[in-house]
């Protein structure tokens, strides 16, 4: 018998690889900028780079993932995010601009991190598992340890050897998804559909349930980010905290309570109904959301935000599983535009955010209070889907 275990760790592993894809650079933000001296503005463009990559990829996975192959394309994924987190401690001192160094890294690594998003899910889906949707919870949750570990290894690593030693870092780190490129070329490795049977884009946009689904990833994309980004400036704010203490405060935490979310539904799913945990999760966030911007106790707003993590947990991988089922010939394509859906929401949800904050005057409460309206649509899709039959073929 095949052993399928060794896929499912391969990709717990891909997906830790892709939160240090995520997380790592952004603690070095300031020291590009004062080593060198890069504006913060175009410091900035770091992260939208990584992003504009990821759903790039997302949209050309959906038309030639199939075609080149899952293990190829997965092994691939595996060896970009090395390229990059090497070429990052490397290309800025080797190019006479250090700032475009930074910028091909990123984008070498973003497209290992994106082709991980779209492939990962659908691999353990086509595993001969039962019980997928908690498989798949506990598949993402992966994301949540990953991301917790880059903060906290790294912030460790900083104190130990101090910050101008992180060239040696991003090695250490690129040693993870070097080391999974070797399980994915030796494990077993199979496809939701059989190949050619899987449905086209277009046909997929033909399917009215396929466009709810894409809302609901959208806005679970954003009801998550829309918190994330703004977590550690709410712990520093809130609390009064120094930078390094408010991103364990902030972001950290958030991710801990996410990943004990999803953990918690991967462990006990068989016994709970996806649906209405997700429905629970979505009255949830809107609590967290309204607490976050309201409460005039500093400590209960740092609650509010914390406790986000645990309502967003599920939103992401159950809207997959969801879907999975209601729409079971959907394929590669539809796991890709699943993925670029909430990409989309995670780049839309804190820019609406910020930019209400701003209109506001600099006010991030009312900013906040502005994305209640990302888990009351998320809500009210999952809704109509409870009521919707699964989608004709």
């Amino acid at each position: 018998m095949a052993n399928y275990r060794k896929t499912v760790i391969a990709c717990y592993l891909g997906f830790v690889t892709q939160a240090i894809a995520a997380n790592f650079a952004p603690l070095l933000f300031l020291i590009f900028h004062k080593n060198y001296s890069i504006p913060l503005g175009k410091i900035a463009l770091i992260s939208s780079v990584f992003f504009v990559t990821q759903l790039i990829v997302d949209v050309l996975c959906a038309k030639f993932a199939d075609k080149i192959g899952y293990r190829r394309c997965v092994v691939g994924s595996q060896f970009m995010s090395a390229v990059g987190l090497i070429g990052l401690a490397f290309l800025p001192e080797l190019l006479p601009d250090p700032f475009a160094g930074i910028i091909i890294s990123t984008v070498i690594y973003a497209v290992g991190s994106g082709l991980t998003e779209v492939l990962v899910s659908p691999i353990v889906e086509a595993c001969p598992f039962e019980h997928k949707e908690a498989a798949m919870s506990l598949l993402h949750s992966f994301y949540c340890w990953g991301s917790v570990g880059v903060i906290l290894i790294s912030t460790l690593f900083f104190a130990v050897f101090g910050i101008e030693n992180w060239k040696w870092l991003s090695c250490a780190w690129a040693l993870i998804p070097f080391v999974n490129m070797l399980n994915f070329t030796s494990c077993p490795i199979e496809h939701t559909v059989e190949d050619g049977e899987g449905m086209s884009i277009k046909g997929l946009l033909k399917v009215p349930l396929f466009w709810l689904a894409i809302v609901l990833m959208i806005c679970a994309g954003a009801s998550e980010l829309s918190m994330a980004q703004w977590a550690s400036a709410f712990a520093e704010s809130a609390l009064g905290l120094s930078k390094s203490v408010g991103d364990i405060a902030g972001p950290c935490l958030f991710a801990v309570t996410m990943g004990i979310s999803r953990t918690i539904y991967g462990k006990y799913g068989d016994k709970l109904d996806l649906m209405k945990f997700m429905i629970g999760s979505g009255c949830l966030c809107l609590v967290c959301y309204v607490t976050a911007s309201t409460a005039s106790i500093p400590m209960l707003g740092l609650l509010g935000c914390i406790m986000c993590g645990f309502s967003v947990g599920i939103m992401w991988p159950g809207a997959i599983s969801i879907c999975s089922a209601k729409i079971p010939s959907g394929g590669t394509a539809m796991f890709a535009l699943l993925a670029m859906a909430g990409d989309m929401g995670g780049a839309l949800g804190p820019w609406i955010v910020g930019n209400i904050t701003q209109s506001a005057g600099d006010n991030m409460q009312k900013g906040m209070l502005a994305g209640c309206v990302f888990p009351i649509v998320l809500t009210l899709v999952l809704l109509i889907m409870k009521n919707s039959k699964k989608a004709k073929q």
